[in-house]
């Protein structure tokens, strides 16, 4: 049985990555052709697109694992019918589950995969190409205003109209209130240089203050202000939620509620990440009954389609019921978990329906 197991997950393993390899080369071309649009804007040379696309496939490579893994193991499998190896495996009174238990392993190893990747080289790789790409076309980090940022920063707002490609502030405003929700001060600030922690250095300031009586103004050459602002909290505009880290998502999300502002988007993008690794492992164990295929029945090519349109059915519900929970205010917990719960019920269904047959 060993020997067995060990020949399921070679083969199983050596078709994931197969088609992995291709996925990812697919979808790079994609990318470089879309970027090819910027060839010759500002900065941007045809060195600068090929890694910008080099920088973005870590990325891929996270959003692939899943769908290569229901692809891979169902190609695998489908060979494995072809040559009846499959129903000499069955004939000898090896179950479907013990037949899985090759491709599980693979499984669990490639979750652990995934996670690495999505954790610890997806987010500096997607936030160096984006600020490549931001130095290459002298673009600056959208916002979700025509107006700048805005940050709630204790009891002062914080508008920010540019945030270049290296945290650099411009056009700062900071308006100041007390605790009955009066104007104090506001702060125009031309620039603004982060120094450490918390700490920004503000050149060409002008304060204006707020007074019972009066209303003063004081011009500033420079002026240390502190912010619940960082460079890892700005490069949230850069990484989009599905691919930051989990500590830079915490960070933000307690960012977020301490200062009483809608955290909901990132929350489900936290338990998402959670849950995303698993999801390689779901995706093979719903490929394992569309590997109970019966060569002289015919239509194995529809049902290997079927389970592939099934895979992609997950990922379009996990993104679908995330918009959703979002929109509907859901617990965060249950839109990221849902999709893969029902998932795991169905295949475990399909799986003990086969064994009863």
């Amino acid at each position: 049985m060993s020997v067995l197991r060990r020949y399921i997950r070679r083969q199983v393993l050596s078709s994931i990555m197969l088609v992995l390899a291709a996925l990812l080369m697919l979808f790079s071309f994609f990318d470089l052709i879309y970027e090819l649009r910027d060839l010759g804007s500002g900065d941007t040379r045809l060195a600068t697109v090929l890694a910008f696309v080099a920088l973005s496939m870590p990325g891929r490579l996270y959003e692939l694992f899943p769908i290569a893994a229901l692809i891979g193991t169902l190609f695998a499998l489908a060979q494995l019918v072809v040559s009846s190896e499959f129903a000499v495996m069955r004939t000898s009174g090896v179950s479907i589950l013990g037949i899985a238990s090759g491709p599980v392993q693979v499984g669990l190893a490639l979750s652990l995969a995934s996670f690495l990747v999505g954790e610890f080289v997806t987010p500096i790789s997607e936030e160096a190409a984006q600020r490549m790409r931001l130095k290459g076309t002298s673009s600056v980090v959208a916002s979700s205003f025509r107006s700048g940022l805005w940050v709630k920063d204790e009891n002062s707002f914080v508008n920010v109209r540019r945030v270049l490609h290296d945290a650099t502030l411009e056009n700062i405003r900071v308006y100041r209130f007390d605790n009955e929700y009066r104007l104090m001060t506001i702060s125009q600030a031309r620039r603004g240089t982060h120094l450490r922690d918390n700490l920004w250095r503000l050149e060409n300031v002008v304060l204006t203050r707020f007074e019972p009586d009066r209303t003063s103004v004081e011009r500033i050459a420079e002026m240390e202000w502190r912010s619940v602002l960082t460079p890892r909290i700005l490069s949230v505009l850069l990484v989009p939620p599905e691919k930051m880290s989990l500590f830079t998502l915490f960070s933000y999300v307690q960012h977020l509620r301490d200062n009483n502002q809608n955290a909901g988007r990132y929350e489900i993008a936290l338990w998402n990440k959670l849950i995303y690794p698993i999801a390689v492992l779901v995706m093979m164990v719903v490929a394992l009954p569309f590997s109970y295929l019966n060569v002289r029945e015919g239509g194995i090519s529809t049902k290997i389609f079927a389970g592939i349109m099934l895979g992609l059915a997950f990922h379009v519900m996990t993104r679908l019921i995330g918009h959703v929970g979002q929109l509907a205010a859901w617990p965060p917990v249950l839109a990221a978990v849902a999709p893969t719960v029902v998932f795991i019920l169905l295949a475990v269904g399909m799986i003990r329906k086969l064994e009863r047959r």
